[in-house]
């Protein structure tokens, strides 16, 4: 029956490999859209329950001073704080864009263990106040080294700003951030006073360590309440619906390629139902002959929709093994724009599920016309 079944699937050489091909590409193109919606993502599943972000209640726009450190420090249930700005400066041309961030080093660190830094350059980084820190995707990109000099040209800052770098961390996993830029927070407060002495002692957000997540809610809601009426009022969230945050501002964009994902699989279902129909019409004197041989209908039934599995099962393992390609030319392709970009377990399930949902829907018709079609009429067929 399966010896059988394969010989049949593929007799029509040209008709079938122009509908594998379509399947392959249909199949790979699901896959890669998944795994873009999956990296826009990434940063908030990547997030830890036991940190929350405290911003200005307008805006990430407004900062807060620095002095609410402390306030902060003694509201029940914060375990950590730390503090960060964005810096915003360009690396040689405003394509080579990365996140970049000036943080007061030790806390920070310490608020985010999956940073892993090796102990020798890591006092070379706190001994150095232009000193910096890169994560190990992003040297990699452009490759940077320890002891290298990197300037970055402010824009938020003004000036043209050198930093020595002086380490770069490795992610604890695959899901950990390996794209970003750390400076020192101090280093930048301090040559602001100069060039801009209203922006000193600022912080655009602070990071709050938990000594329980069960109680974020509550920690959260204390923290806003202690700055209410004041000049900057505080908004404080976790770490996840932070990032969600961002992710919401392009919500719309990730609609549209979760429904051009779907499409995709429509369209290649409708080509693969149209080869599985003709395949089948042009076959309908053989499965008369088997009848009329002895052969049940269920057999006609099997016999059509294994071929139509086969079909798309082929093409669908093709189209997931050239997915990992793909997905791994295409981050190379955008840079640090997707900091993690892996094709998941999920989508390779989904691609699966999507191959054989093709397969058994395409010949659900087909093979439920060509069992119950009458010995005498299909054996007209035959001449």
């Amino acid at each position: 029956m399966l010896w059988l079944i394969v010989k049949n699937a593929f007799r029509q050489k040209l008709r079938i490999g122009l509908t594998l091909l379509g399947l392959v590409v249909a199949i790979m193109a699901f896959g890669l859209l998944r795994t873009i919606v999956d990296a826009w993502y990434a940063g908030a599943e990547a997030t830890s329950s036991t940190r929350l972000v405290t911003r200005n209640a307008i805006s990430l726009s407004f900062p807060m001073p620095l002095n609410y450190l402390e306030r902060v420090k003694g509201i029940e249930g914060v375990n950590d704080i730390s503090w960060a700005n964005w810096f915003g400066g360009v690396y040689i041309t405003e394509r080579n864009f990365f996140p970049q961030f000036a943080v007061e080093m030790e806390s920070y660190f310490r608020l985010y263990p999956e940073y892993r830094v090796n102990e020798n350059d890591w006092k070379n980084l706190l001994r150095d106040r232009q000193g910096a820190v890169v994560g190990r995707k992003l040297a990699n990109q452009y490759g940077w080294k320890v002891g290298d000099t990197i300037p970055l040209r402010g824009t938020i800052y003004p000036g043209t700003w050198t930093f020595n770098l002086r380490a770069i961390y490795d992610g604890v996993d695959n899901k950990t951030d390996e794209s970003q830029f750390f400076l020192h927070w101090g280093y930048l407060n301090e040559r602001s006073k100069k060039i801009m002495p209203g922006n000193r002692d600022l912080v655009g957000v602070f990071i709050v360590g938990l000594n329980d997540p069960e109680q974020a809610a509550a920690v959260s809601s204390r923290i806003d309440q202690r700055f209410e009426n004041t000049s900057a009022e505080t908004r404080t969230e976790t770490e996840k619906a932070f990032q969600l945050g961002f992710v919401a501002m392009t919500q719309a964009i990730l609609v549209a390629v979760q429904v051009v994902s779907v499409v995709i699989i429509a369209i290649i279902l409708a080509v693969m139902a149209n080869t599985v129909a003709m395949t089948a019409r042009e076959r309908i004197g053989e499965y008369a002959t088997l009848q009329a041989l002895g052969f049940s209908p269920h057999f006609i039934r099997a016999l059509i929709m294994g071929e139509s599995l086969t079909v798309a099962l082929t093409g669908g393992l093709l189209g997931i093994a050239l997915t990992f390609p793909v997905a791994n030319a295409f981050a190379n392709a955008v840079g640090t724009l997707f900091p993690i970009f892996e094709v998941s377990n999920t989508t390779v399930l989904l691609q699966l599920a999507c191959a054989v949902g093709v397969g058994i829907m395409s010949a659900l018709f087909p093979a439920l016309r060509m069992s119950r079609i009458r010995i005498v009429d299909g054996l007209r067929h035959v001449a």
